[in-house]
């Protein structure tokens, strides 16, 4: 089913947003505001919009340690967000969790994940939960090129295909896990030729483009709602940024690469295709968009900043196991 006018807009506002928001963390991180480390998702924003909006809100994700972007697709607070990077009592996992600790279960957001590949083996238990409880859940987990290669990805989509649960996998095909080219570690260009040997579709599509995600993740669900199974759908895209915004952090990649990519930027890809589509989408009203998201952005630095750290008494609070 294609995107209405409206859903588009919106597909672009929350692009938009996870842009934002990830270049204020990353400046705050720089400055010393935020501790810890920040995997920035500045370009590949197309893919946690483009699935979330095919999802309902009791569906159920799964991130991994590039998070922030798919929390804010499936709807996670923007100021519990940024106080959780600011290690602040008032962040999801009050400040204790850091930048791929956030999750909001209410939302069925299930959290970020610091263990490359660690979310696979755990949505595929929501999965398996949303089928025993035959309510039409869906559960669906991001994962990057280089958590292809890890033994939960192949024990995950075997059993989610025996036994067809209501699963998407979502691989965030972005050529390069941390600084390793994908070329050195794939054997085939697409993870998505995998899923044949589990017996479910393999799906490839253009990760920049939200409205292609957003059609193939519809399909997907669908079918995962049906009854019908697994589906592992490929988006391909890019990082804008180094693997990490830690200082003096090595970026191996060609720059004509980056370039190439950032060419195909998917919000402007967006933006472009809505003016065309209905003529009355302005520059004008895209600065207007822009200047209400970072109204919000600054609204939760405010927030961050006028909550305070947690107490020392309160390190073993939440801790069930010593």
């Amino acid at each position: 089913m294609p995107a209405s006018p409206e859903l588009q807009r919106h597909m672009l506002r929350q692009m938009q947003t996870i842009r934002r928001f990830e270049e204020r963390a990353s400046d705050d991180y720089r400055g010393g505001a935020i501790y810890g480390v920040v995997h920035c998702y500045i370009g590949e924003e197309a893919v946690a919009v483009g699935v979330c909006s095919a999802l309902k809100e009791t569906d159920q994700i799964i991130s991994n340690h590039r998070g922030h972007g798919h929390c804010i697709a499936k709807g996670a607070d923007l100021n519990r967000m940024m106080a959780e990077l600011y290690g602040r009592v008032d962040g999801y996992c009050k400040g204790k969790g850091g930048s791929m600790h956030i999750a909001d279960f209410s939302i069925g957001m299930l959290g970020a994940n610091g263990i490359v590949g660690g979310g696979l083996s755990i949505v595929t238990g929501a999965g398996l939960a949303a089928q025993i409880a035959g309510d039409g859940g869906v559960a669906v987990c991001f994962f990057g090129d280089g958590a292809s290669n890890a033994g939960s990805f192949h024990e995950s989509l075997n059993i989610a295909a025996s036994w067809k649960l209501p699963m998407l996998y979502v691989c965030e095909h972005n050529s390069w896990a941390a600084n390793t080219s994908a070329q050195k570690t794939h054997a085939e260009d697409d993870v998505a030729g995998r899923a044949a040997g589990y017996g479910m579709p393999g799906v490839v599509v253009d990760g920049n483009d939200v409205l292609a995600v957003y059609e193939a993740a519809t399909e997907a669900v669908a079918r995962a709602r049906a009854g019908e199974g697994p589906t592992l759908l490929e988006c391909k895209t890019y990082r804008h940024r180094a693997h990490t915004e830690r200082a003096g952090a090595v970026d191996p990649r060609p720059v004509e690469e980056i370039a190439a990519w950032m060419e195909r930027d998917p919000i402007p890809l967006l933006a472009d295709h809505l003016k065309q589509q209905q003529g009355q989408f302005s520059g004008e009203e895209f600065q207007a968009m822009d200047d209400e998201i970072m109204a919000a952005i600054e609204a939760s630095v405010a927030f961050a900043e006028a909550s305070p750290f947690p107490a020392p008494e309160a390190a073993l609070d939440d801790v069930f196991a010593e």
